[in-house]
C-alpha cells in the first residue's frame, strides 16, 4: 500500500492516507490485538468476532475515516466490509443479512468507492503468509474456511464488478504493483480526480 500511496500522492494534490481494518485507531488496536493474538482457554465465539469486527469499524469511522474524508483527503483502506462479508460471511457461514445490517449501523452507511481484491491460489497465499513469520489467529484456520472466503470474494467481485476488482495476486509485487495503478489511474479519470 505504501507504494501505491507514494504514487498517488505524486499525481494529486490531496493528501492520501493508509489505515487498516482492525486497528485504525487507538481503540481498534485493542480489538486487533483480541480479534488476531488471542489465544486464551475460551475460543472466541465466531457472532462474537464479528461484533468485535463491527466495534472496530464504527470507533474507525466516526473517529478517523469521516473526518478525513471530510477534509478532502483520500484513504487507502486495508479491509473494510466487504471482508467482513467474506471472512464471517463466507468464511465462518454467519448470516450475510445480519453482516449487512451490522455494515450499514458500523460505517453509518459509508461505502468504499472500491475494493481491490488480491486473489491468490489459496494454499500458496498461506505459504506466503508462514514465510513472514508469526502468523495470527485467523490465519492459522484451516485450509476450508480460506477456501470459503476465496470463494466469497469471488462472488461479490462478480456481484460488483464496478467496485470489487480482482487483482492477479500470483504475480510479483512489481507486477501486482503496476496492475493497481492501472486500475487506479482508470477509475480516478472516470471519477475527474485526474486529467
Amino acid at each position: 500500500m505504501q507504494r501505491i500511496q507514494v504514487w498517488l500522492q505524486g499525481l494529486m494534490d490531496t493528501p492520501v492516507i493508509i489505515t487498516r481494518e482492525p486497528g485504525g485507531t487507538l481503540l481498534g488496536q485493542e480489538l486487533r490485538h483480541l480479534l488476531l493474538e488471542y489465544h486464551g482457554e475460551e475460543p472466541i465465539q465466531d457472532r462474537a468476532e464479528l461484533f468485535m469486527y463491527a466495534a472496530d469499524r464504527a470507533q474507525h469511522v466516526e473517529g478517523f475515516l469521516k473526518p478525513l474524508l471530510d477534509q478532502g483527503n483520500m484513504i487507502l483502506c486495508d479491509r473494510y466490509t466487504d471482508s467482513t462479508i467474506a471472512y464471517q460471511g463466507y468464511g465462518r457461514g454467519l448470516d450475510l443479512s445480519l453482516i449487512n445490517q451490522l455494515n450499514q449501523i458500523a460505517t453509518n452507511s459509508l461505502e468504499s468507492d472500491l475494493t481491490l481484491w488480491l486473489d491468490v491460489d489459496v494454499e500458496l497465499g498461506l505459504a506466503r503468509t508462514r514465510t513472514r513469520g508469526k502468523i495470527d489467529r485467523i490465519e492459522q484456520a484451516n485450509l476450508e474456511f480460506h477456501q470459503r472466503v476465496q470463494q466469497g470474494f469471488k462472488l461479490l467481485a462478480q456481484a460488483n464488478p464496478d467496485r470489487i476488482i480482482p487483482i492477479n495476486g500470483m504475480l510479483n509485487i512489481d507486477q501486482v504493483t503496476e496492475n493497481i495503478k492501472l486500475i487506479l489511474s482508470q477509475k480516478l479519470r472516470k471519477w475527474g480526480c485526474l486529467i
